[in-house]
């Protein structure tokens, strides 16, 4: 009986040893501390990023990374890809999976990466590619170990440190490494370090950065921008190479000096033809903006767009003259050759690169570096108003910008030096729409009329997209999204002109809706507010823990004349005008009788952009609610025998 127990005893002992033996601990996601797992959809574990220069023309970069994805939200944090090009060797790569146990349940060496494209199949041609593995978890939550190691030519690229990785992710352990061997000079920007425990055991010419114990923040509606407020560590060399293109700088107008010398170094160069077919087409016109406004038109009627990344990192245009031969370019190339053809005909212009994209995204002014995902042209004005031009639209007017690239600080490059400068900004009422409809009632409650809708500013932005689509498109565009709230909507005709020299678009619609107004103890119960309604109520928070921000500010002005039935009237008093003003903006609502059976409904809303505290969340949020209430009123119409 006591062999027996010993036996058991021995054979329980052997298979737990063997169970842990067979399990990384560690990578358990029993083990993360409670605090870490809230609001957070990923965990990372465990993350080291070691950046080694051994010269102005080689730098290595290790990266071993430890990540607990705990729901299908977090997948985002858990990438397993590595890029690299004709001067980026990949020299390691694995990664391993493990279960929510620390099991390892997937195993992946260099060899079973897939090997792909960097860039979209609409690309012409790129030495830019990467390679990744497509996992698909089975079970969250699940742990990822993934490692990589790369060496480039290219140093002016150094890769620097973000070690939240944005909203709802925890942090047990992230550090970051920079050696030095040749204690080349580096420079470091260090952005919202103060609020946050991070150690910095860093030296003259090495850096070593290590932060612990961060819990996620929860991405609340109408927040900042993670980047304006999580820890972000840039590093930068004044000595550096690109492309086996070395470069020296110690300002942003030294770095434009190189970039400008650079690009100029044949990559503007047009045939003798070419430029007398541009001179021919401003022939007789001084003005410089006038012979602008030609030689874009005759760009965007000429080229198309599509994705080219060749040269140092992507940031190289290709010839002018290649795309004049071709029709079509990247960004970069498409922007070089409408400032080629303006150099031809004696109008300045300066190659312009920016952060693109719809949150606002500046290039810092006082940290030069290889920044910015774009270029756009500038034309200076003597009055101040710089001219903007986006050289990869075929459709948007002269001079200007959308919300792509509007209102942020980018770096102009002129035979002088880089010069930072800020693009146009469309503010508020400059957003303009404005609605004016004829509207008829019906006895059955059919509402039928015509509709004329004026846009300027971002409110254009968001409309000129129409111009590409079909008859059949933009009917679904009015019914499922512009105007889904009515129920019944048929769109009988539609007249839209795109006013580019105003930069205004007008639609002219009419329309019928069946039903609109619905019968109740006799009487028919009408929406006055037909054709903008504003139904969105912001989430409410009971503890709101982020600044409140409204990116987009922006002005409605709405004017329905609703004609009633022969024979009906509105039961009772009109309701008084509603006036609400506060920081955030102003809300006005008016009815006023006419004739005695037309109304005229008045409606005003306006949107201020900014940046606010948390405590006024919940101020806004009750501004918000109100339009909401006002903008569904309704009003009862009655038979007057």
């Amino acid at each position: 009986m006591k062999v027996f127990i010993f036996r058991t005893l021995f054979l329980v002992f052997f298979a737990v040893s063997f169970t842990l033996h067979s399990q990384k601990i560690e990578y358990s996601a029993f083990t993360i501390p409670v605090e870490l797992k809230e609001n957070a959809n990923a965990v990372i574990r465990s993350e080291v990023t070691t950046v080694t220069v051994n010269s102005v023309s080689k730098m290595t970069v290790n990266k071993k990374k430890v990540v607990t994805v705990l729901n299908k939200l977090g997948n985002v944090d858990a990438g397993i890809a590595e890029g690299y090009d004709n001067d980026t060797k990949i020299t390691k790569l694995s990664a391993k999976i493990y279960n929510a146990f620390g099991e390892q349940i997937k195993k992946y060496s260099k060899g079973k990466f897939l090997d792909v494209s960097a860039v979209s199949g609409g690309t012409l041609y790129s030495d830019a590619r990467v390679k990744y593995i497509d996992y698909t978890p089975n079970s969250y939550p699940y742990t990822l170990v993934f490692e990589s190691e790369y060496t480039t030519s290219s140093t002016g690229f150094v890769p620097g440190w973000f070690p939240t990785n944005g909203y709802m992710v925890s942090v047990e352990n992230s550090e970051y490494r920079f050696n030095n061997p040749t204690n080349t000079k580096v420079r470091i920007k260090e952005r919202n370090f103060k609020e946050y425990e991070i150690v910095n055991l860093s030296t003259d010419n090495n850096l070593y950065y290590k932060l612990e114990s961060l819990k996620g923040i929860k991405h609340e509606l109408s927040s900042i921008p993670s980047r304006e407020f999580m820890p972000l560590l840039i590093v930068g060399l004044n000595h550096f190479s690109l492309k086996k293109t070395e470069g020296r700088a110690n300002s942003w107008k030294e770095f434009g000096k190189w970039r400008y010398e650079y690009l100029n170094n044949g990559k503007d160069e047009l045939s003798e033809v070419v430029k007398i077919r541009a001179k021919r087409l401003v022939e007789g016109i001084n003005d410089p903006i006038e012979k602008a406004k030609i030689i874009y038109k005759y760009m965007q009627d000429r080229t198309r767009y599509i994705s080219v990344q060749e040269g140092i990192g992507g940031w190289k245009p290709i010839p002018a003259n290649e795309v004049d031969k071709v029709g079509y370019g990247d960004c970069k190339g498409l922007t070089n050759y409408t400032k080629a053809l303006l150099d031809a005909v004696g109008v300045e212009s300066y190659y312009t690169v920016l952060w693109a994209g719809k949150e606002k995204r500046n290039v810092y002014k006082d940290f030069f570096s290889m920044q910015g995902n774009h270029v756009i042209l500038n034309l200076p004005n003597e009055n101040g108003n710089d001219i903007w031009l986006e050289c990869t639209s075929q459709t948007i007017p002269f001079g200007f910008l959308g919300d792509f690239t509007d209102d942020r600080d980018v770096l102009v490059i002129t035979p002088e030096g880089g010069v930072i400068k800020h693009t146009t900004s469309y503010k508020n009422e400059q957003n303009l729409q404005k609605i004016k409809a004829s509207l008829k009632l019906e006895t059955t409650g059919n509402l039928s009329g015509e509709v004329e809708i004026k846009s300027e500013g971002i409110q254009y932005d968001n409309k000129y997209f129409l111009d590409s689509y079909s008859q059949k498109e933009k009917e679904e565009f009015y019914i499922s999204r512009l105007w889904s709230y009515n129920n019944n909507l048929s769109v009988k005709n539609i007249d839209i002109k795109n006013d580019k020299d105003k930069v205004e678009y007008k639609e002219n619609l009419k329309i019928a809706i069946k039903e609109y107004a619905t019968e109740s103890s006799g009487k028919l119960l009408l929406r006055v507010n037909v054709l903008n309604r504003n139904t969105n109520v912001p989430k409410r928070y009971r503890k709101r823990k982020m600044p409140l921000k409204i990116s987009r500010g922006y002005k409605d002005v709405d004017e329905f004349e609703i004609e009633l039935p022969k024979g009906y009237q509105v039961d009772g008093e009109l309701f008084q005008d509603i006036n609400l003003t506060n920081k955030f903006g102003a809300y006005t609502v008016s009815i006023e009788k006419i004739s005695e059976n037309k109304l005229l409904y008045k409606r005003s809303l306006l949107i201020k952009d900014g940046q606010y505290p948390k405590e006024d969340y919940k101020k806004y949020r009750s501004f918000r609610r109100k339009v909401a209430k006002h903008d569904n009123i309704r009003i009862a119409i009655t038979k007057t025998n």
